[in-house]
């Protein structure tokens, strides 16, 4: 090297420090009933960082019609806990698999009427590939093994719903373990509930 120039040092590897204080940036919210509609312009401003150039979301509403039915609302349940513990783990296999600077996730219990938000993404990054992906791999895990339970209510009866995320991880397997695609979700021995 001429003139006694050195190298650059090497990039320093991510200590669990460091990954704990990424984890204690990212925001998980489970809204309980009646505490109104999901804060979208909290959480995106929750994701923004002087470091990142992209900042992606995905909003989850309820559509006023399916399969020619007229949809009134959705209803969600969940066992709370759980939900928020899963949701952590999805989190941190997002940051995983994606460069990521903040994420933000939120979900709505209770009574959701058609036109609103029931579900909401964000992710912040330097690159927006890392940020979009993640977003999807979250609203896709959310929905595969997330122990949130959907109820359709139409304006002419209602039905327990599961997301196609859940059903085509779990087809084949009557016990719930799984066809080997993903991680293992929480929610194997949620049931299926078909219409009368």
């Amino acid at each position: 090297m001429a003139g006694g120039d050195l190298p650059p040092p090497p990039p320093p590897e991510e200590t669990p420090a460091a990954a704990a204080a990424e984890e204690d940036e990212d925001l998980i919210e489970i809204v309980e009933e009646g505490s109104g509609r999901l804060d979208i312009s909290r959480y995106v401003d929750h994701v923004r960082d002087l470091s990142a150039g992209a900042i992606a979301t995905f909003e989850g509403t309820t559509r006023d019609h399916f399969a020619g039915r007229l949809v009134v609302e959705l209803r969600y349940e969940a066992y709370a806990a759980m939900a928020r513990r899963r949701l952590g783990a999805i989190l941190r296999e997002a940051r995983s698999r994606h460069a990521l600077r903040r994420l933000a996730v939120a979900h709505r219990l209770g009574p959701v009427p058609a036109g609103e938000a029931s579900v909401f993404v964000a992710a912040s990054a330097t690159h927006r590939a890392d940020a979009m992906e993640a977003c999807r791999y979250v609203i896709d895990e959310l929905k595969a093994s997330v122990p949130i339970w959907k109820k359709e209510v139409y304006d002419d009866g209602e039905v327990w719903k599961e997301n196609r995320e859940f059903l085509d991880r779990h087809a084949g397997d009557a016990h719930g373990h799984g066809n080997g695609h993903g991680s293992a979700g929480c929610c194997g021995s949620k049931v299926r509930v078909q219409e009368a």
